[in-house]
């Protein structure tokens, strides 16, 4: 398995120490977390960058550090993960991503989540991956929609994690299969 990966303009990388200030100041802002449950704490932020390594571990990928050479040494992270709940989807391979604001609107998480799912169905052999927010996403709803990922209402879910009520509970579901890769590109 490959430490990073590489793009035009992106490293995805392995996490560094010096990481997780700058990954905790982006959990910490609101605009950024909008679509989550709440902002994170720098030791909760630590805990996500604590879990994250150990996926690596355990499964040989993960959400890579994103390095943007010349412009900043951190701007977020992108990658595969493999969600821990259950839902009728399961299991499955997620990819994702979150990204500091400064670095939106330049197309940098569809430029990573391509490569990333590149890696996914060519190295690990995956079928399909997924993608999955709450509805009013709309931008990262528009990255899955690039990235070619399609969705059907009938794959929308309420996430296990939340409770009857939520205002985030809702998700829409996303999908690209391996065999589609070619007959859409």
């Amino acid at each position: 398995m490959p430490a990073s990966l590489t793009t035009t303009r992106l490293s995805l990388r392995p996490w560094r120490v010096d990481d997780r200030e700058p990954f905790a100041a982006l959990n910490a802002d609101p605009v950024v977390m909008a679509h989550f449950v709440s902002l994170l704490s720098r030791q909760q932020s630590d805990i996500v960058v604590d879990r994250i390594e150990q996926h690596f571990e355990r499964h040989g990928f993960g959400l890579w550090a994103v390095e943007i050479p010349g412009i900043t040494s951190f701007a977020g992270f992108i990658g595969l993960n493999v969600p821990a709940f259950e839902a009728p989807f399961m299991p499955c391979v997620e990819v994702g991503w979150r990204l500091a604001r400064a670095y939106w609107g330049s197309g940098y998480a569809t430029e990573g989540a391509t490569a990333a799912m590149a890696f996914g169905f060519t190295s690990l052999g995956l079928s399909e991956i997924v993608s999955f927010t709450v509805p009013g996403n709309a931008r990262s709803r528009r990255v899955m929609e690039k990235l070619g990922m399609s969705r059907t209402s009938a794959d929308d879910f309420d996430h296990p994690a939340l409770p009857s009520g939520h205002p985030l509970r809702r998700h829409v579901l996303y999908r690209r299969r391996r065999a589609d890769v070619h007959a859409r590109d």
